[in-house]
């Protein structure tokens, strides 16, 4: 019982953190080269989470295989995933790139569907997957103006991709748990995955004149690291490792609130009509569509 206490107080933590990280990526990576600074993050985060461990006194048991079976959650979840918006952000406004993501639950689901195929869609799977998707429309519809700039309209692509990458990335964690300490597992992803990224900046970033670091870049450079990796991510596979995925994934209810709302408040990003429409469709169809899942889960048992 305590442990399914401490898993729900994980899942809280990251429904509210996760929400600031997309404020505090956007102006991290203004001034900075994205992948550089999503990737110091990442990896800092990978040995910090180390040394937590080293100083609890448990023992660790870090092996060729461990760092394999991490590789591929580490790459889809921090390099394509998570490290990528750092990206986008750039371009988009914050508030939208967590809209974007607040689909995630949607696409671990249908992943998880196409994946089994002796699953079925029920009507709450299929309704909650095309108000998802219509959601995403009326967020296109919002900013038509916008796409015409193709920086802006790479920002939502490349949010929209990094979310599925994050998707397969949740959905191989929970199909291959191993007796391995989840803290662990969260270290190597994160260095693995954060090393993606320095390597993405060696080849796509000009980094022979970084500029110099702000106060700003700095201090988001902190929180992320220290916040938004190493607690979250360490809360996020813990509570993975105790609670059913569709649970876990009712984060993305409260993110994109969190970030639209901090958006608006701290650097001034646009709400519109529109924009809560579309926040209202997408959290309708995610919620259906975890609505079904547990359904068929239920049906199953």
């Amino acid at each position: 019982m305590k442990e399914k206490l401490k898993a729900y107080f994980a899942l809280a933590f990251i429904c509210i953190v996760w929400g600031t990280t997309y404020l505090a990526a956007r102006v991290g990576v203004k001034d900075f080269p994205p992948f550089l600074f999503m990737g110091m993050r990442q990896t800092m985060a990978g040995i910090l989470l180390v040394l937590f461990l080293l100083l609890s006194g448990k023992k660790l048991v870090l092996s060729w295989s461990l760092f394999r079976q991490q590789l591929i959650p580490g790459l889809c979840m921090i390099t394509f995933g998570n490290g990528i918006i750092g990206w986008s952000v750039q371009y988009i406004p914050s508030g939208m790139a967590a809209l974007i993501c607040s689909m995630i639950p949607l696409y671990i689901i249908l992943i998880n569907l196409i994946i089994d195929r002796k699953d079925n869609m029920n009507w709450q799977i299929t309704l909650g997957t095309f108000l998802g998707l219509a959601g995403i429309l009326v967020i296109f519809r919002d900013h038509l103006a916008e796409l015409q700039n193709k920086e802006y309209l790479a920002g939502m692509i490349i949010t929209i991709a990094s979310c599925i990458s994050w998707a397969a990335g949740t959905i191989y964690t929970q199909k291959n748990k191993k007796g391995s300490d989840p803290i662990l597992n969260a270290s190597v992803q994160l260095f693995t995955g954060g090393a993606g990224l320095l390597l993405m900046s060696m080849l796509f970033e000009r980094n022979a004149e970084l500029p110099p670091i702000s106060t700003s870049t700095f201090l988001a450079w902190i929180y992320l690291v220290v916040i938004g990796s190493v607690a979250a991510f360490a809360a996020y596979l813990y509570a993975l490792s105790k609670l059913p995925v569709g649970l876990v994934t009712v984060y993305a209810y409260v993110n994109p609130l969190v970030a639209v709302i901090l958006g608006f408040m701290i650097l001034n990003e646009r709400i519109n009509f529109y924009t809560v429409v579309a926040a209202a469709i997408i959290l309708c169809g995610v919620y259906l569509v975890n609505t079904g899942y547990r359904l068929k889960t239920n049906t199953n048992q």
